[in-house]
């Protein structure tokens, strides 16, 4: 048994200091048992807490780790720039240097702007987007996640569905007004927005795979018809790929997809673990942002180079020939060991994946498109199975809302392992 009373004081004196204990409400374990793990280490797939206790880690830091923790090149490269001083507010070469590595990498983006997160980086998209076509209105879907920005809080995802709220408190109604939340795979909606409000809308925001509210994959379908749409009506196309680039291909589900959008947010792993986000565009649509164009925005520690350096040795590394389809065949190998279980025992039970994301769906769906297709109980069973993992000292996301991610450090061990775990967690959470 894995015990945690160290975790669990460090906790209650995070309390007396931190909302709820927490720097970002989905760490405080409230939509599963006990109380949150505290972290003393990392390295590679496994991850330590304060009370020595150790764990195959699917939660990746939400996504950046894709190489694993303390991965040596990272760490390297980040102390040799730390020695040379850790923030300047000035130009740096490594700047450059990533935006050279992302840019002639990546088709679908010619200039891009660092800042410190992806909700920066949604922020920032939006704003740009206003600023290009002149318009006020966005379109962005239920259950997508663009970060904490006012007007992007509306039926949004994530830390939100985990607290089983649709906006925040504090937001005045005047930051929502220009905002138009539809349903996901719902190509009508779309038509009937454009038709009433088209002549001020000025982008469609998507999460190209859905990955805040459960893995709601879409049909390229749907995908392809917003292009075509924003093609006929002058409406920019705005993919967040906070989470999905450089998960399922280096130029993300742009890429995977085939599909050209206007411009492109991305966080997590462009900073090797370390906090930053970005947002491109094609060269005619960057211009406008200051200091060249009218559209304001700033940083004083945007293209940060400690960051910079962390983002351009791990992308280096996924860039290696053959990185992606490793990836891919280890997320089908463990997702497919799962199913069968699931499958020879009759339990209504998916495991969704793409690339090197997935989810545990706790219903006998085939496909999950939108919110209200998840099925209702999946959280009760997920705490059940959540415990069970942890005793297994397997981690995953504290939320059943949450994706899982497999990185290049896990081993085919890690994999068999974790499956074996996760088959008896499934047992105990339907009661075999």
């Amino acid at each position: 048994m894995h015990q945690r009373p160290t975790s669990e004081q460090l906790f209650e004196d995070a309390k007396q200091y931190l909302p709820g204990g927490v720097n970002s409400p989905v760490r405080a374990f409230r939509s599963v048992n006990g109380a949150p793990l505290f972290f003393e280490r990392g390295e590679g797939s496994h991850v330590w807490d304060e009370d020595g206790n150790e764990y195959i880690d699917y939660c990746c830091s939400w996504g950046p780790l894709i190489l694993g923790h303390a991965h040596p090149g990272v760490l390297k490269m980040v102390s040799d720039t730390m020695v040379k001083g850790t923030s300047f507010g000035a130009p740096n070469k490594l700047e450059t240097e990533l935006a050279r590595l992302i840019v002639e990498n990546h088709r679908y983006i010619e200039k891009i702007r660092f800042v410190n997160s992806g909700t920066e980086a949604a922020m920032s998209a939006i704003r740009l987007a206003r600023g290009v076509t002149g318009k006020n209105k966005i379109i962005k879907f239920e259950g997508c996640y663009h970060g904490h920005v006012d007007s992007l809080m509306v039926k949004a995802g994530s830390g939100l569905a985990t607290l089983g709220t649709s906006t925040s408190a504090g937001i005045p109604e005047g930051s929502i007004r220009d905002t138009i939340v539809l349903p996901l795979n719902d190509e009508a909606a779309v038509e009937k927005a454009i038709e009433e409000f088209g002549d001020d809308i000025a982008c469609i925001a998507i999460e190209p795979v859905p990955a805040n509210n459960g893995l709601l994959l879409q049909d390229k379908k749907f995908l392809t018809f917003l292009r075509e749409t924003c093609d006929r009506t002058g409406i920019l196309l705005f993919f967040d790929e906070v989470i999905s680039g450089f998960r399922l291909a280096f130029e993300g589900a742009s890429g995977y997809y085939g599909i050209q959008p206007d411009m492109i947010a991305m966080g997590k792993i462009i900073g090797g673990g370390f906090p930053v986000g970005a947002y491109g565009a094609s060269s005619k649509v960057m211009d406008t942002v200051a200091p060249d164009g009218p559209v304001y925005q700033a940083g004083t520690l945007s293209g940060n180079p400690v960051a910079m350096a962390a983002g351009i040795a791990q992308l280096k590394e996924c860039l290696a020939p053959g990185f992606y389809k490793s990836m891919e065949q280890k997320t089908a190998l463990l997702s497919s060991l799962v199913q069968d279980f699931a499958d020879r025992e009759n339990l209504p039970f998916k495991i969704f994946h793409i690339g090197s994301i997935f989810w545990l769906s706790f219903s006998e769906n085939e496909h999950v498109r939108s919110a209200n297709e998840i099925a209702e109980g999946s959280s009760e069973r997920y705490k059940v199975f959540h415990d069970a993992l942890l005793q297994e000292g397997v981690y995953i996301a504290p939320s059943s809302f949450e994706v899982g991610f497999v990185s290049a450090a896990h081993s085919e061990e890690d994999l068999r392992q974790t499956a074996e775990a996760m088959t008896r967690a499934l047992a105990k959470a339907y009661g075999r």
